[in-house]
């Protein structure tokens, strides 16, 4: 398999699948799937309520992508133009130093159960440890089917915490929290079966109330991370304007740990490439998010998600860390065609495998954001893609688009009146 498809982005749709198809050994009727979205009106009645049709998105191909000495495509759903290409792009500078590296945790997931309705909260914490054992055993019966792959519970704590919002009258809350491995699938389903299951127990032994019994998005047993090392070189042959770039791109993320304001933008970046994977892939991109924006904020500042810093030899090392709550068995990851055509295309077996591609997405997304930003400005070339869809909504049929694209980014004009006005030039000059 390679993920290097040169003049990838010069093809047409058609072409490029069966680029696709040579370049990863994807058989025809996978290849077929991506043609017509794969989802039909009854199978999405089966996934959701009320259903009345499906709602396309763009499926694009991140190429390029060399993670830990291994060739991986990255099949990404967005709508926002320049994020497929800047990724990739990215992703291709980054293959002479080797390409990613990453370090992805076991697929632990946290569940939480609310005590409330106690005389006394540390009476109700001694009773629940000193029952742990019990509680745990309980627990774990409830993750028989994880136990054949390698899964099961991982450990349960009891945690006191103090509701003290100013002007309200204060509150001790007591919270168990339990721990499951939850191998290749997301984990919310089996995480919820736990707490519904020994609720009744911790309400018998406490004689207190139980409240929510729910997973927690803030997977933070449940990290991934990826680091990269690139030369200033693979920014410019010449090694001074490489080194400003390198420096540039620092300095930007310097900024967003500073500044939480230029952080959130920051990490929206990279949840570009990170959300587009996950939705490509059937994934619960809102969990994805919830979870690492709670994970920014954890030492009480909102902060970037990735780091770039500039090494004693000049070199850029970028790394990134976050929750990543993926999974590949069950929900849409079997209901959906689509999804399983991608996963298929990624040659994707574990969710850890998963993982990492997820990961380096986002990290190659933020890498492709600063180095814009710390050179010609990141408006530039997103309005130079946008410059088609501009094309498109003047009426451009698919042989006019190019023209009026380039006519466009001549006079730096990205508006619709512009690309109407050169349409009606180029269809003019064609007669």
């Amino acid at each position: 398999m390679s993920s290097r498809i040169p003049g990838f982005y010069r093809l047409d749709p058609a072409a490029r699948r069966q680029a696709l198809g040579e370049a990863t050994g994807a058989d025809q009727s996978t290849l077929d799937v991506l043609t017509d979205g794969g989802l039909d009106v009854q199978a999405a009645d089966l996934l959701i309520e009320n259903v009345v049709g499906t709602y396309a998105l763009p499926l694009g191909i991140g190429v390029n992508f060399l993670i830990d000495g291994e060739d991986v495509v990255a099949p990404m759903v967005v709508e926002e133009p320049s994020v497929v290409a800047a990724a990739s792009n990215m992703a291709r500078l980054t293959r002479p130093s080797g390409g990613f590296q990453t370090d992805i945790d076991p697929s632990v997931m946290i569940g939480q159960i609310q005590i409330t309705g106690f005389d006394s909260a540390a009476q109700c914490v001694a009773t629940l440890e000193e029952s742990i054992e019990s509680l745990s055993e309980q627990a774990d019966s409830f993750l028989a089917p994880l136990h054949p792959y390698g899964g099961g519970l991982r450990g349960m704590e009891v945690r006191q915490l103090r509701y003290d919002e100013p002007g309200e009258t204060a509150e001790d809350i007591v919270v168990v929290h339990f721990y499951v491995d939850c191998v290749d699938a997301m984990g919310a389903n089996m995480i919820n079966t736990v707490a519904e299951g020994i609720a009744p127990e911790i309400e018998s032994l406490t004689g207190a109330t139980v409240g929510l019994r729910i997973l927690s998005n803030l997977a933070d047993k449940r990290l991934a991370r990826a680091s990269v090392r690139i030369p200033p070189t693979a920014f410019h042959s010449d090694p001074a304007v490489g080194a400003q770039i390198v420096e540039g791109i620092a300095s930007a993320y310097r900024f967003a740990y500073a500044d939480p304001y230029r952080a959130a933008t920051h990490n929206k970046g990279i949840m570009n490439g990170i959300d587009a994977v996950v939705l490509a892939t059937g994934n619960d991109w809102r969990a994805i998010e919830a979870g690492a924006h709670s994970y920014a904020a954890r030492d009480g500042q909102y902060r970037p998600l990735t780091s770039w810093k500039v090494d004693d030899e000049g070199h850029l090392n970028g790394t990134i860390e976050l929750p990543m709550q993926l999974g590949i068995v069950g929900g849409c990851t079997r209901a959906h065609p689509t999804v399983r055509a991608n996963l298929k295309l990624m040659n994707i077996n574990t969710v850890k495998q998963l993982a990492k591609v997820v990961t380096v997405v986002g990290l190659a997304q933020n890498l492709g954001a600063l180095r814009a930003l710390s050179t010609d400005g990141i408006q530039e070339g997103h309005m130079r893609m946008h410059a088609r869809t501009l094309a498109v909504t003047a009426g451009a049929r698919a042989d006019e688009v190019a023209g009026v694209v380039q006519r466009l980014s001549a006079k730096r004009d990205f508006s619709l009146a512009s690309a109407e006005a050169a349409l009606a030039e180029l269809r003019q000059q064609d007669g």
